[in-house]
């Protein structure tokens, strides 16, 4: 399995473990990739953080930043580590989502670097630890690609009822949910103004408002991976 790393600079079967997504966010597959299409024209924003516009920072489906705050919240009774395992697959699915509704424009020309906000740079380390700087396509298919083989892997995301979750359990969300941020976050540093144009900026103000306030609510992301989103963040939780 391999790792990730970031640097602020220049830009260069059923039972207690079936998990179901529990969210009441509209967002499915059609609703996105119905979006998709190659005649998009990009909005004439000259801002450099187009995201920060009122008008788009107004935009989601249909919760407000309390109801997905509650969404969040662990329900009375139920065992950390199983909300943890369906919120993890369930974000997943999302985020899977709507990263491939943009896959045919972002390619490793128009984005030769894994970039965010903040001339933020992430690199991915190899299985021997070695970091690698790889653009962002190559480094969203090495993110989804090991988070879908970590929930495809019984010993961690146990799907008997008689199984258990592995120590140290919560460690390995905490990476999942770091690089579904990290996938996230690119897409509004490099291409927001083509989500504005397939009007999808409401599904993934949506996606990423419940994200963060999940995070937030399990200490799941440091303060200096979000930081350069902290902008958004604000905004985004207090409308």
């Amino acid at each position: 399995m391999g790792g990730c790393q970031s640097y602020s600079g220049a830009a260069e079967s059923d039972g207690a473990h079936t998990y179901a997504n529990t969210h009441a966010i509209n967002l499915n597959e059609n609703s996105l990739l119905n979006l998709k299409n190659n005649n998009w024209q990009a909005p004439l924003f000259g801002d450099k953080k187009p995201y920060l516009r009122p008008e788009c920072v107004s935009e989601r489906i249909t919760q407000s930043s309390t109801e997905l705050f509650t969404f969040s919240a662990l329900p009375h009774g139920l065992d950390l580590n199983e909300w943890m395992a369906t919120n993890t697959i369930s974000f997943f699915q999302l985020v899977t989502l709507i990263s491939s509704a943009l896959s045919e424009l972002c390619t490793s020309t128009s984005c030769p670097t894994a970039s965010g906000p903040g001339d933020r740079v992430y690199f991915w380390k190899d299985e021997s630890g070695r970091k690698l700087k790889c653009s962002a396509p190559l480094y969203t298919d090495y993110a989804l690609s090991y988070i879908q083989e970590l929930l495809s892997d019984e010993d961690v995301f146990p799907v008997r009822a008689d199984a258990d979750f592995p120590a140290g359990f919560i460690f390995l969300v905490q990476k999942v949910f770091l690089l579904m941020f990290r996938t996230l976050a690119h897409l509004y540093s490099a291409h927001y103004t083509q989500l504005v144009a397939m009007e999808m900026h409401p599904h993934l103000n949506t996606v990423f408002t419940h994200l963060v306030l999940f995070c937030q609510s399990f200490k799941l992301l440091e303060p200096q991976e979000i930081e350069p989103l902290q902008d958004l963040i604000t905004a985004l939780t207090h409308s």
